[in-house]
Formats: C-alpha cells, structure tokens, sequence
C-alpha cells in the first residue's frame, strides 16, 4: 500500500463529514478539537469500496493468517462483511450482548476451536473495543493474533493491544490525516497544533502497568475511578467509595448484614427502620418501590404518605412504562434531597417483557434525565457510560431457576462476564443457616470478579 492511496482517501472522509473538527463532547466527558464518525461510509459505497481495498490490501501486504474475520461491533460490521463478500472470506458476528431467545449465542457462525480470528475496526482510541471482541472471541475458543483498522487516533491503543498479545495495523494515522489536511488546505497550522496537544495530552497507554490512565478503561474503570468522574450523581459517588472502601459489591435484602454490603435493598412494608444500621455500617438504604405511575401520583408517593420514602431512602427504582413523567415527578422530589433513581430496564423473571425495545426505552429515558437516573435495573450492562451504575437481581452461587420463574445468575457472569457493578442477593443469603457466612461468600464472590474484570488479564 503506498502513502498516495491513503493520502487520496483522506480528503474524500473530509468532504463526507467522516472527520470535523471544531469542540466534540466525548464518551469520557472531554472535549475534543476533532471528531471522528466513520458511520457516515455506509451512506457513500465507492467511498467505502476505497476503504475495503485499502484494508485487504494491508492483509495481504502483513501476509496475515486467519482463518475467519470479525468486525468490532458496529460500525466495522458493514466493512468486514463487504471484504468477505468480495473475497469469499468466512466470517463470524459478535454481538454486543446475547439474544434473550433462541441459542442466545454472543458470537454468531460457523466456528472451530483453535482457529484464528482476524479483527476488523472502523477507529481506535484506546484498543479496548478491539481487547473486548478478543476476549468473546476467545472464550469461544479462537485465538486472537492481528486487527487491522481504519483510523489510528494515536493514543495508546497499538502499545495496550500489543502488551496484550494483539498487532494493531493502522491503515491512517491522525497524524498523517492532519498533515495530508492542512497541506489540503483543509485545515490551518491552530487547528492542527490544537488536535496535537489534545492526543497527547489524551494517551490512554502507561508502559508502567499497559494501561491504567481512566480514559484507557472503557470498562475497566475502576469504582474508585468512576467515583471522581464529574458531575457523577451524588448517591452514585458515594455508592462507588463505599463499595471500594469496604471492597464489597454486594445488595442484600436484610438488616443484620451491614458490615459485608455496600447497599441494603428494602421493601417498606417489611422494613422500615434501618436508618441507624446504614450509618453505623456505612452503606446506602435501596427501597425497592418500583414505581409505576404518572407524574402527580409518584411524586406524592414518593414525598408523602405513611412512611415518607424520600425522607430516608437514598436510592428509589421506577419501571419505564410510565415514559419520562414516572422520572419527572420522582425528580421533582428526589433531586433537591440528593437522591437517585435506578430504571427497571430489565427484570430476573422468566418470560419477562422488559427487554428488548423496552430496555432501549429505559436506556434513553436513562440518558435524557441523567441528573437524577444514576442507572439501571439489568442483568447485564447497558451503556457504556461509566457514570450508570448497573445493579443486577437474582444472583445465587450456583445458576438456574426456582418453580416460581426466578432466574438465578453467578456473581462471576453478572459481574466479570456480563459487566454489572452490584449483586443483588435474597434468598442466597435469606435462606442459609448461617446468613454471615453467606452474606461473606457473595460479597468475596461479587468482588473477586470485579477485580478480575478490572484486572490485567491476558487473552
């Protein structure tokens, strides 16, 4: 592949927008002088055709060997399947989180164990989009040696994938986008001083521990870390430091178990008094209220009544069905106190109907109220903004179900697996003769597999 090719590609992702600059609020929360959207290749077929060449050509030109190829969900979806198209290539679809019918698979097509997976990506900050597709790949028993991507932002993602194992082949550098920019014209000397500064500033790769800068941890943001995000939602901040400070991830439905969990989940009528043990113990008061009403009627059950739930209750739940007013009126009351909401987004039971559209609902209803939602009700994590706390119910040692349409999930698969930040355990805990023993197997359990996710673990 010769620099022409590349330097002709470059001024035509400009006119399609696929490069603006200007100030671009990030996932992480900076602002960025440049914006990089290779979505928009879709809408434009001889422009993609151009990029497709140009990464088989890079393949061929690094003698890759592989045996099947991926493209990191989304955007790389549409130009690995025109590259296996064209040159009659097997391909293989991983999907960001499993179907809730069917084989319910993450990982879709014809595999072999012991076959090599080539990865294909659309842009790369970090390498943590690329790391997580290797590590489904790989508990699917393929291996994971080479990734060739489009765009190369050059901010630690070949030096994190390569301490990983993984060979990162930039077809662009956004270094050699600016150069090829404002030799164009495109861009004047400010600009490109101005997206500079900002990658460097930005590197998301320590050779010290291979990755440990908060922008570098997509998902691997530690508690502590997410705790001093800004504008984190108050009870969320405090939730994340007591959880880290107590190494606990752990909800529990009771009131003796204090000193194991970072959060008591209460039900009103069953328990009312437990404001006394959350400040002796430390930990934050759940009332699992699960409201489901229009605007006016939960904001008054919510503030008023017989047990006044605002007054004490650190963190409430509501169920997205309602739309955004349910949020509103809780907020209403919720807010001024310091007060956060979880949506139901989905639910343990078999056959439930949260899923689905429902639970992209609840996710944008989530994002759009963000000053008092502070996250969800899931078995599995939603979003990618570390801000959300996930928390997922029906957590026991061992899986399955009870008569009653209860699903049971490990610690290990809710939290390293599925990427939630909170076990909720009843009965696992309920049920045992001894419930601190219990209590103290699920919260070494729940944490465990923190630490694992958050490790450096290897491919």
């Amino acid at each position: 592949m010769d620099g022409a090719s590349t330097a002709s590609l470059i001024p035509k992702l400009h006119d399609v927008n696929g490069v603006k600059f200007g100030e671009y609020k990030l996932k992480s929360g900076l602002l960025a002088p440049i914006y990089i959207d290779l979505r928009v290749l879709v809408s434009h077929p001889a422009l993609m055709n151009q990029v497709v060449s140009l990464i088989y050509e890079r393949v061929q030109e690094e003698g890759l060997q592989f045996h099947s190829v991926c493209g990191a969900p989304y955007t790389a979806l549409p130009l690995a399947t025109v590259i296996c198209s064209r040159h009659e290539l097997p391909m293989i679809i991983r999907r960001k989180e499993a179907k809730d019918y069917g084989t319910k698979r993450l990982v879709e097509g014809s595999l072999r164990q012991g076959d090599t997976c080539l990865i294909i990506e659309d842009t790369v900050t970090s390498g943590t989009s690329i790391l997580e597709t290797a590590e489904v790949l790989c508990k699917e028993g393929l291996k994971v040696t080479d990734a060739v991507v489009l765009m190369d932002r050059e901010q630690g993602g070949v030096e994190m994938l390569a301490s990983k194992g993984i060979k990162l082949h930039p077809i662009i550098s956004i270094s050699q986008l600016l150069r090829v920019l404002q030799a164009a014209e495109r861009i004047d000397a400010q600009t490109a001083q101005s997206v500079h500064r900002f990658i460097q500033d930005n590197n998301t790769f320590s050779p010290k521990n291979g990755s440990d800068s908060p922008a570098s941890k997509k998902l691997q943001l530690s508690y502590s870390d997410r705790a001093e995000l800004p504008n984190l939602h108050p009870p969320a901040s405090k939730l994340l430091k007591i959880m880290e400070e107590k190494q606990s991830n752990l909800c529990v439905s009771a009131d003796s178990l204090g000193p194991k969990i970072c959060m008591l989940k209460t039900h009103v009528d069953i328990l009312e008094k437990v404001q006394a043990l959350a400040e002796k113990h430390d930990f934050l008061i759940f009332e699992d209220r699960k409201f489901a009403d229009i605007r006016n009627t939960v904001k008054h059950q919510y503030e008023g009544g017989l047990y006044q739930i605002s007054s004490w209750s650190h963190i409430v739940n509501a169920h997205a069905v309602p739309g955004p007013g349910v949020v509103k009126g809780l907020s209403a009351v919720g807010k001024p106190l310091g007060r956060g909401c979880l949506l139901i987004a989905q639910m343990s039971s078999q056959g439930s109907l949260a899923a689905g559209e429902y639970t992209k609902a609840a996710v944008q209803m989530a994002e759009e109220h963000s000053d008092f939602v502070m996250g969800f009700i899931c078995g599995s994590k939603l979003t990618e903004r570390p801000e959300f706390i996930h928390m997922t119910p029906g957590v026991q040692m061992q899986a399955g179900g009870d008569l009653l349409g209860q699903q049971y999930t490990t610690p290990e698969e809710v939290v390293y697996n599925k990427g939630s930040d909170v076990i909720i355990v009843g009965r696992g805990i309920l049920a045992a003769s001894d419930r601190a023993g219990a209590a103290e197997l699920y919260r070494k359990s729940g944490w465990d597999a923190y630490r694992k996710r958050v490790g450096q673990s290897s491919i």
